[in-house]
């Protein structure tokens, strides 16, 4: 249909003398168009051509409306929206669904990193998150392999020194496997106080370093004021935090449900096998869980079970028995209410 600017240009054209020809040279019409609105006249020309034919998008609008709604103010990727409402039977393009989703709000804009890159078995990433607000708030273990990009991640009460201590013990067991070092930040659990002794030579938690040397890897920390060496996990915090846990706090508001570390330890451990470890990665082009094959033969063998030390330092000692046992949280609701919960997640879409 010809817009309104685009008719009185052809008529003000036209009482100009000028020809068909001319005139659709000037406004980047056809020459039918221009001969066939000259023809039939301005009536014929904005006549409706029938109803608008539905889109197959069109049946989940307000379903993904609702979603972004119960996320607000957070966001929802599109690829978890198209996971969702495949699931309620939708057969139509990623496409469109990524232009209405951008239409409910501005596009994330990518933070350009340099990348470090290690040999298989080489190094893990390690870094705790704080999801949910309030009395909603969790702690979030992730731990990510450098080199194949496979992540675990671990909901907590806390980040305790007997929490990522254990928080590791479970990251080995998923990988089957320990890498030859792990890389920090400033964990007041892992380094008590940096270049404490000279440049790069650090104090560390004594408790800390005693697991370290019995499950055989190397601190590392990172370096501070420079490139992101840790990016690896750190980008993977911002994927865990859009791809799962907002969609999974709104599925759990929209069924009046609260989530806790059991509820939401089982939803991560089904989207991390069938989403995060199973998409193809963007920077490696490659499937973490495939390349974790390889990686996994690199890794150095399971400990025996750790036994535990008391530190002598009066400080690592103060912050290794000030943490508390892990709660025990018990399901508020039916084994099958959070199973509906967990559907949507446990479909797979390959990039």
């Amino acid at each position: 249909m010809l817009t309104v600017e685009e008719r009185m240009e052809i008529t003000v054209l036209s009482k100009h003398g000028e020809s068909i020809h001319g005139i659709a040279r000037a406004t980047g019409l056809s020459r039918n168009t221009v001969r066939r609105y000259l023809r039939e006249g301005e009536a014929a020309a904005t006549r409706k051509r029938g109803l608008k034919r539905p889109e197959k998008l069109d049946p989940f609008k307000g379903y993904i409306a609702e979603r972004m709604q119960a996320a607000a103010p957070d966001l929802i990727l599109a690829a978890v929206l198209l996971r969702e409402i495949q699931a309620r039977g939708y057969d139509g393009g990623y496409t469109r669904l990524k232009v209405f989703v951008r239409g409910l709000r501005p596009a994330p804009k990518p933070d350009p990193v340099v990348r470090f890159e290690t040999e298989p078995g080489q190094q893990m990433q390690a870094d705790w998150a704080t999801v949910g607000r309030g009395s909603d708030e969790l702690k979030v273990f992730i731990g990510t392999l450098g080199w194949s990009r496979t992540a675990y991640v671990e909901f907590c009460d806390d980040e305790q020194f007997e929490m990522l201590r254990l928080c590791h013990e479970h990251a080995f067991d998923f990988f089957a496997g320990v890498p030859r070092e792990v890389l920090y930040d400033n964990m007041k659990t892992v380094v008590l106080e940096r270049n404490a002794y000279r440049r790069n030579l650090h104090r560390f938690h004594p408790g800390f370093l005693d697991y370290a040397g019995h499950a055989g890897f190397l601190p590392r920390l990172c370096r501070p004021y420079r490139a992101k060496t840790k990016g690896k996990v750190e980008r993977f915090i911002g994927y865990l935090k859009r791809s799962f846990w907002i969609p999974f706090v709104a599925s759990c508001r929209q069924a009046g449900i609260k989530p806790d570390c059991r509820a939401t330890n089982a939803a991560v451990a089904i989207w991390l096998r069938e989403v995060a470890n199973a998409r193809v990665h963007a920077t490696t082009s490659e499937v973490p869980a495939e390349r974790m094959i390889i990686e996994r033969g690199k890794l150095q063998a399971l400990p025996k079970p750790y036994k535990g030390r008391r530190p002598k330092d009066p400080a690592a000692h103060v912050m290794a028995t000030s943490s508390r046992p892990r709660a025990v949280i018990c399901y508020q609701h039916p084994l099958s209410t959070y199973d509906a919960l967990l559907e949507p997640m446990a479909l797979e879409v390959r990039p």
